[in-house]
C-alpha cells in the first residue's frame, strides 16, 4: 500500500535522477526546493503528465525523502535508492510523508497561523482516537474531541479566556462558536491525511486506512519505548548520552540507543551521534557508531560521506560492511592493513582512557600483526595522534619487562621523531 501510494512520486524522482542527474541544470534554481519551469514542462511532456501533477508529486517526494535538497540542489535519496530491494525503505517514506501531513495540502489561507499549530498538535489524540476506534468516526465526534484538545492547550499555556478585560473575567466563547470555528480547520486536517493516504473521508465520517492504522500504531509504540528508557538519557545531548552508556552491557545500551532515538528526528540524530564521534574521545566515536547500528538505512549516506574522514573511516567503513550483509566477525576485511592499524591504535587509546590495565594488555591479541615488533612498526607509521600515549599506557601495563622495554622504545622513537 505504501510502495502503491508513492509510486508516482518515485516516478518524477527516478526522472530526475536520470535526465538531470542529482543538482544538475537548476532543478531547485528558485531555492525553494520546487521545480523550475522548464524542467517541470520537461517531465510532464517525457512522463505523459500534467505540469500541476508533476509538481504534486516532487513534493510528494521531497516530504517522503525520494529526494533531498541541499540548498538550492536536489538529489537522489536513500530512499529512492533501495526502493526495488527495501521495503522498509518504502515504509520509512512514507511515514515521513504521514508525519509532513501539515504540509502536504494547503491549508486555509483564512484562519490566523496560530489557530492551525494548534489543529496540527492536538491532531495525534484525535488520530489515537481513531485508531482505538478501529472503523467510522462521526465528524461531529471528532470535532468535539479536537475542541476538548484545543483547550487543553489552550490551558497549559496559561491562555486568558477569550472576552477577558480589565474589568474582570468575562465570558469566554461560548462551545458552539469554538467548534463553528474549529470545523473547517478539522476539514483541512482530514482532507490532509487522506491526502496522504492515512484515512478516507467522506459521508461525514473518517476511518482510518490499514497504514494509517500502522503508522499511528508505529508512533505509540514509539512514546512507549521513550518513556521507558532504562539510563533516563533521553533528553541529553548525544555526547552526554553515549557516555551514559558506555557502562551499560551491549543489549542495555541499544535499548538506551533506540529509546534516545525514538525522542528525536532521526536526521538531526545522526548529525549529532557523527559530532560526538568526531571528538578527542575514542570509546565516544566506537559508541556512536554503535548507535548508527541501530539507527539502520537511514543513516547510510550520512555514514558513506564519512568514510571520507580520516578519523571516521574505518567505523564507517565497517559500518557499511555490516549494512551491506557482512558478518559483524568479517566486515573487518574491508579495511586495509593500514586502517586497521589505525583502528587499532583508536581502540586502545579508549581502553586507555576508560578500561583496566589487563584489557589493554588483552587488546594486543586484537592486532593484525603477527608479532609485536610488526605491530610497533606499523603503529609508529600510521600516525594516530594518540599514539605515543597508547604506547606508554601499554608500556606501564603490559608484565613482560622485555616486552614493555621494547614498546616503552617505540613510543620515544615516536616522540622524539626518531626511527
Amino acid at each position: 500500500m505504501a510502495r502503491s501510494g508513492l509510486a508516482d512520486a518515485a516516478r518524477v524522482a527516478r526522472w530526475a535522477d536520470a535526465c538531470l542527474g542529482p543538482g544538475r541544470q537548476g532543478a531547485t534554481a528558485d531555492g525553494k526546493a520546487t521545480l523550475s519551469d522548464a524542467t517541470a514542462e520537461r517531465a510532464a511532456a517525457e512522463l505523459g503528465l500534467t505540469v500541476a501533477q508533476v509538481r504534486a508529486d516532487w513534493d510528494t517526494a521531497r516530504l517522503a525523502g525520494l529526494v533531498e535538497v541541499h540548498g538550492d540542489r536536489a538529489r537522489p535519496g536513500w530512499r529512492l535508492r533501495a526502493w526495488d530491494r527495501d521495503d522498509s525503505a518504502v515504509l520509512r517514506g512514507w511515514v515521513a510523508l504521514f508525519d509532513a501531513w501539515s504540509l502536504a495540502y494547503p491549508e486555509p489561507a483564512e484562519h490566523e497561523p496560530a489557530a492551525v499549530a494548534e489543529v496540527v498538535s492536538a491532531m495525534p489524540q484525535v488520530l489515537s482516537f481513531l485508531q482505538l476506534s478501529a472503523g467510522p468516526v462521526p465528524v461531529a465526534q471528532l470535532l468535539d474531541l479536537l475542541q476538548q484538545r484545543v483547550i487543553e492547550l489552550r490551558t497549559e499555556r496559561c491562555e486568558v479566556p477569550y472576552g477577558a478585560g480589565s474589568g474582570g473575567p468575562e465570558p469566554g466563547p461560548q462551545p458552539q462558536a469554538e467548534a463553528a470555528a474549529l470545523a473547517p480547520l478539522l476539514d483541512w486536517a482530514l482532507c490532509a491525511l487522506a491526502s496522504v493516504g492515512a484515512l478516507t473521508y467522506g459521508d461525514g465520517q473518517a476511518t482510518l486506512t490499514p497504514l494509517g492504522s500502522w503508522a499511528v500504531w508505529v508512533k505509540l509504540e514509539q512514546i512507549c519505548v521513550a518513556a521507558q528508557s532504562p539510563a533516563g538519557n533521553i533528553e541529553q545531548a548525544a555526547e552526554d548520552m553515549l557516555r551514559g552508556c558506555a557502562q551499560l552491557r551491549p543489549n542495555a545500551a541499544r535499548a538506551e540507543y533506540r529509546a534516545w532515538l525514538a525522542a528525536r528526528p532521526v536526521g538531526s540524530a545522526v548529525t549529532e551521534l557523527l559530532d560526538a564521534a568526531r571528538g578527542e574521545d575514542a570509546l565516544l566515536r566506537g559508541l556512536a557508531f554503535d548507535a548508527l547500528r541501530v539507527v539502520g538505512a537511514p543513516a547510510e549516506p550520512d555514514v558513506r560521506a564519512a568514510a571520507d574522514e580520516p578519523t571516521l573511516r574505518p567505523y564507517a567503513l565497517l559500518w557499511l560492511a555490516e549494512h551491506d550483509g557482512a558478518d559483524p566477525e568479517d566486515a573487518h576485511e574491508v579495511l586495509t592493513r593500514e586502517e586497521a592499524t589505525w583502528l587499532w591504535v583508536d581502540t586502545a587509546a579508549a581502553v586507555a582512557d576508560h578500561g583496566e590495565a589487563p584489557m589493554l594488555v588483552r587488546h594486543l591479541e586484537s592486532a593484525v600483526q603477527p608479532t609485536v615488533p610488526a605491530l610497533l612498526d606499523e603503529v609508529r607509521a600510521v600516525g594516530h595522534p594518540r599514539t605515543v600515549q597508547v604506547l606508554v599506557a601499554l608500556a606501564a601495563a603490559h608484565p613482560d619487562p622485555a616486552l614493555a622495554k621494547a614498546v616503552r622504545r617505540a613510543a620515544f622513537q615516536v616522540h622524539t621523531g626518531g626511527s
